[in-house]
């Protein structure tokens, strides 16, 4: 019955709040600074999150997913003395309406592995809920029986670098179109490096690099922008013309479910 309940609360959520329906749309070129991406729409993702040491340095993007869940990447290797910034767009500004969270607990993938980086997710309970507002409000997680064909054109945001010789990464928020590629199609490129737990996308312009790594790649279905991949590894030099490769949101839908139930 907790799970039921469970799953009940996070759809009211979605439906109170528009999981996946930001205030202020979104405008991406291409899909009518990431590598080769753009400035976003300011808190047009409006579930992008900023991961923060105590200095405020940014290290790894994330996904807020209900008013008291983050998602990201295990390799990002999360803390409780981390912070989570919530509703930025800027981080150079200082005025900006952010809310600084703390992580109450993480909660990595037991099966999370470094050398394969299969089952790169791990979730971050906040010790305080966040306060939903135009800003700030959850993406809808792909669901595990959905199936997102190579060729669809997907977005992923992120403040990583925008060329991998770059000394700091962009104050504003970037964004970019990547197509998907089947895991076949990203063989030819990764070879047995790709695995199911895994889903790429990119190769055609535009790719995530470091600093994107937890964050957002999202797709649109029935209106809705849904989590399809947490940005997880690719070409060390941030090469465009490569597929970068995410964490495959539909394959890890289950143990999300279980862990949120549980906590």
């Amino acid at each position: 019955m907790a799970f039921l309940w469970l799953i009940s609360c996070l759809a009211f959520i979605g439906t109170a709040y528009g999981c996946g329906a930001p205030a202020i749309p979104p405008v991406v070129t291409g899909y009518a600074r990431i590598v080769n991406g753009e400035e976003a729409v300011p808190h047009s993702w409006p579930w992008q999150v900023s991961l923060q040491d105590y200095t405020g340095f940014h290290f790894c993007g994330g996904s807020l997913i209900s008013d008291q869940w983050v998602v990201t990447a295990a390799h990002c290797e999360v803390r409780t003395s981390h912070r989570i910034i919530i509703g930025e767009h800027d981080k150079g500004k200082s005025n900006e309406d952010i809310q600084t969270m703390r992580v109450a607990k993480v909660f990595t993938h037991p099966e999370w592995n470094p050398r394969t980086i299969n089952n790169d997710i791990s979730l971050i309970k906040l010790t305080t809920p966040v306060v939903l507002n135009t800003h700030v409000s959850p993406v809808c997680l792909a669901a595990s029986s959905d199936v997102y064909d190579g060729g669809m054109r997907c977005v992923t945001s992120g403040w990583g670098l925008t060329r991998s010789t770059a000394m700091f990464t962009p104050n504003q928020l970037q964004q970019a179109a990547l197509p998907l590629l089947s895991n076949q199609e990203c063989m030819t490129y990764w070879g047995d490096n790709i695995s199911e737990f895994m889903i790429c996308a990119g190769g055609d312009g535009a790719t995530s690099c470091m600093g994107d790594s937890g964050g957002p790649l999202v797709c649109e279905r029935d209106g809705a922008w849904n989590l399809v991949g947490i940005v997880s590894w690719g070409s060390s030099r941030c090469s465009t013309t490569i597929p970068a490769v995410y964490a495959r949101v539909t394959i890890l839908r289950s143990w999300v479910d279980q862990i949120l139930a549980a906590n």
